[in-house]
């Protein structure tokens, strides 16, 4: 397979898939998926290269999947279908739709289907699929036709949209390739020459397929969480958010339940968009895994959605009303620059002064911080045993990375890989050590005021707040990532410095400060 064409998934369906107006099919109806299909997914998935999946980021996706994408599109009122699947794969997107085409019972005419593969493996299976809808379809008296195109889906896009002869779909059904587009490659190149500026073949594919959609068409793709946030994925928020209506999103809760067959952790959101619809309302739906046993669904404003306002033009995906309203609330609308506070990666990057790290303290060296000095708000430094050093020798290529002794609140940037929480915050006490500079390792994140200490309150404040299950909840919302980055940080809201220091006075009276104590001093401020 090209860099340009993924491998699609799996599933068929049964009678009676959903639309975004009506609930899920049950667990037992979801078990009645045609086999067939799930049989050739697992037969292609075994005899596939590793290697070879990997370099093209080949995912398989879970069986009932597919049957749910489908059914997230409005047929209704649609006499005449013409179908993308770009990346087809063992035809298991297309074969799920075509499913919901042949027992929805509605007035359909013809149906045309384009299929993108260039794996010859694959290939074979759906060539099989595409014969078999050919003659269901017609004994049905639909007309129906197929065109498996064996070439780059980029390419085969940007080509069709430069010279004026795109074919318009009125219905796209996507597992795109995940795999990241280098900035000096063929492929971004060709998508700047159409105005698509994305780092990963996922966001091109998504956004191509919307470019070749008709006004009024649906798009339904299942995609990692990432372009959610972040700088990188700006360009393409704004891409689709200009030309496209989200109708509704869904979040796989676990981050290894998605693509389980291929043991990949990955947050996975499926989207529903509407080329040139009106914006309104969009509907947000949870489930721990694909056996939507646990479905749960919300109707949220667009606000708060995308925040207004907002020029990096986020896109969250509140899980609960409860946690969304902590976001919306007016108390917590401060950024840090508003509370004379700001943020920074730990600068001290371990290999590159791997000459003067010290297992131990000792004379001439000062503190070297790592996420693993601290448990909850409180630290144990030095830690005997820990497989990381405790100090680093002071020289003038290390003073330059030295914080002075005080009080910081700090947050660990990564969390390991279904741990609870995203944000893990604590705080650094001056008296714990006996020198004047302290250094932090790159793994956290550092509250500060222009390099020096904050008031001990306000340190204490910002650690509790950061700390609690709501905030770590609003995090989610716009961020897939396990990664917590300063500049995620510097965007989020805060209450006013007035507020976190009297929070912090709080924490500090509190004997025992435990979550349940913090989570409800959280709401008693909303």
């Amino acid at each position: 397979m090209s860099k340009g064409a993924g491998v699609r998934s799996e599933v068929k369906s049964d009678a009676g898939v959903v639309t975004p107006h009506l609930l899920p099919r049950t667990p037992l109806q979801l078990e009645n998926c045609q086999p067939r299909i799930e049989k050739a997914r697992l037969e292609a998935s075994s005899q596939l290269n590793p290697g070879r999946r990997a370099d093209f980021g080949q995912f398989m996706t879970p069986r009932c999947t597919a049957d749910f994408m489908a059914g997230l599109f409005d047929l209704s009122n649609c006499s005449s279908i013409r179908l993308l699947d770009a990346g087809a794969g063992v035809g298991s997107l297309t074969v799920a739709f075509l499913e919901k085409v042949r027992k929805s019972k509605l007035r359909i005419s013809d149906v045309s289907v384009t299929l993108y593969e260039l794996d010859d493996l694959l290939v074979s299976y759906l060539a099989e699929e595409i014969e078999t809808y050919r003659q269901l379809l017609s004994d049905g008296g639909i007309k129906f036709s197929a065109d498996l195109v064996r070439s780059d889906f980029i390419e085969s896009a940007i080509n069709q949209i430069q010279f004026g002869m795109a074919e318009k779909f009125n219905f796209v059904i996507l597992n795109p390739p995940y795999k990241k587009i280098n900035s000096n490659s063929r492929h971004r190149h060709l998508l700047r020459q159409v105005g698509i500026e994305t780092v990963n073949l996922y966001s091109a594919f998504v956004a191509l397929a919307l470019a070749l959609t008709d006004t009024g068409g649906q798009i339904v793709a299942i995609i990692p969480r990432s372009f959610c946030n972040g700088p990188y994925y700006q360009p393409f928020r704004e891409f689709i958010l200009a030309r496209a209506a989200i109708r509704h999103m869904h979040l796989f809760a676990s981050r290894d339940k998605a693509f389980k067959d291929d043991k990949v952790l990955q947050e996975n959101v499926i989207i529903l968009l509407e080329r040139g619809g009106q914006q309104g309302d969009v509907t947000v739906s949870t489930s721990t895994d694909d056996s939507f046993s646990d479905y749960t669904t919300h109707v949220y404003p667009f606000d708060q959605i995308v925040f207004p306002g907002v020029a990096e033009r986020f896109i969250h995906v509140p899980t609960s009303p409860e946690h969304n309203s902590m976001a919306l609330s007016p108390v917590f609308c401060y950024s840090l620059a508003d509370i004379g506070v700001e943020v920074s990666t730990g600068p001290v990057v371990d290999f590159r002064v791997r000459e003067h790290l010290r297992e131990m303290p000792e004379t001439g060296a000062v503190p070297l911080l790592y996420p693993g000095h601290f448990t909850g708000l409180s630290i144990e430094w030095p830690k005997p045993g820990m497989k990381k050093p405790n100090a680093l020798m002071r020289h003038p290529e290390t003073d330059k990375l030295l914080y002075p002794n005080g009080f910081y609140a700090v947050v660990r940037r990564f969390s390991s890989k279904e741990e609870k929480r995203r944000i893990v915050a604590s705080m650094v006490c001056p008296d714990v050590f006996d020198t004047p500079l302290l250094g932090f390792e790159n793994h956290l994140n550092v509250f500060h005021q222009r390099k020096q200490g904050l008031p001990e309150d306000l340190a204490r404040g910002l650690a509790v707040f950061l700390n609690s299950t709501a905030i770590d909840e609003c995090f989610r919302r716009f961020s897939g990532h396990t990664q917590v980055n300063a500049t995620d940080l510097r965007l989020m809201k805060y209450p006013g410095r007035d507020a976190l220091i009297a929070l912090g006075r709080w924490a500090k009276e509190q004997e025992n400060l435990s979550q349940e104590r913090i989570d409800a001093k959280l709401e008693s401020m909303v």
